[in-house]
C-alpha cells in the first residue's frame, strides 16, 4: 500500500512511518520540514501532490500553538485533498476521554473528530492516551527548576511505538467508521510516575501536588484519561519505557 502519514516527523509520526515501511508499505512522509512532501495544513499548500495516488492516509498532525487552525480546519482542508486523491480510507489519532474533559486542546480534538467523521472519505478514528513521551518531557522541563508536578491524578500513559503498531494494523485494514481505543498497561498517579522518573534518572526534584480546580479537574481526578477496557493494551509500563536507551532523549 501507499500510505502517506501526516506529521511524520513528530513524537508519533515518526514510529508510524518507521512501522509502516518496516510492513513493506511505500509511505509518505508529510510535514511542513519534509524534504519530499512539504505540506501545510493551515494553507493546504502541497496536499494535492503529496496524496496523489495514497491509498490511505494516517493524520498524526499536533499543534499546540495553532491547534484548531492545524487540526480542525487543516482536517477539513487535508480530507477534501484526499476525496480528491481518491484515498480509501482516513486513521485520524485522538485523545481517550476527549470528550469528558472540559480543557481546550481536548475540545478542540472533539472537533476534529466531528470535521473527520463527517467528513467525504471513510474513516476510522484511533483514540490513545497520554504518551510516555509527553510525561516524560513534561518532567525534564520541570526538574530544571528541580521541581516536578505530582498529583493523585489517575494517568494511564502508553509508548508511542505501541500506539504506532496500532495506527498501522488500522490503515491496513478497512474502515471501520468507528473508535478504536489503545491505553497503557498501568494506571498510575501522576506522583507515582514522578517517583519513577526520579529514580530511573538518578535525578532530585521536589514534588508539588498541582491544583485542578472547577470541572476539569473534577473530570480529570475521577479517570476522565483513563479507560479499564481499551480496545488494545500496550504493552510498554513507564518504568520500562524509562529504562530503554532509545528513550534517553525525553529523559
Amino acid at each position: 500500500m501507499r500510505i502517506a502519514v501526516v506529521g511524520g516527523t513528530g513524537t508519533l509520526g515518526k514510529p508510524v512511518t518507521a512501522e509502516l515501511a518496516r510492513r513493506g508499505h511505500e509511505v509518505r512522509v508529510l510535514s511542513r520540514r519534509s524534504q519530499q512532501f512539504p505540506v501545510d495544513l493551515a494553507s493546504g499548500q502541497g496536499l494535492d501532490k503529496a496524496l496523489a495516488g495514497c491509498d490511505a492516509v494516517v493524520d498524526a498532525s499536533s499543534s499546540q500553538r495553532n491547534a484548531r487552525q492545524i487540526m480542525v480546519e487543516g482536517a477539513a482542508r487535508l480530507l477534501a485533498a484526499e476525496q480528491r486523491a481518491g484515498v480509501g480510507h482516513h486513521v485520524c489519532i485522538s485523545i481517550v476521554g476527549c470528550d469528558q474533559a472540559p480543557l481546550g486542546y481536548y475540545r478542540v480534538k472533539v472537533d476534529q473528530e466531528r470535521a473527520v467523521t463527517q467528513g467525504p472519505v471513510p474513516w476510522t478514528i484511533v483514540r490513545a492516551t497520554q504518551f510516555h513521551e509527553l510525561v516524560g518531557g513534561v518532567f525534564t522541563a520541570a526538574a530544571r527548576y528541580r521541581v516536578l508536578p505530582a498529583s493523585v491524578l489517575p494517568v494511564q500513559p502508553v509508548a508511542a511505538a505501541d500506539v504506532a503498531r496500532v495506527l498501522a494494523d488500522t490503515a491496513e485494514s478497512d474502515p471501520s467508521g468507528g473508535r478504536i481505543s489503545v491505553a497503557g498497561p498501568q494506571i498510575s498517579s501522576l506522583r507515582d510516575l514522578a517517583r519513577s522518573w526520579l529514580t530511573a534518572t538518578g535525578r532530585s526534584a521536589l514534588l508539588i501536588p498541582v491544583p485542578l480546580p472547577g470541572r476539569p479537574g473534577r473530570a480529570l481526578r475521577t479517570g476522565a484519561l483513563t479507560t479499564r477496557n481499551p480496545d488494545v493494551t500496550g504493552a510498554t509500563t513507564f518504568a520500562q519505557w524509562l529504562t530503554s536507551e532509545s528513550n534517553r532523549t525525553h529523559i
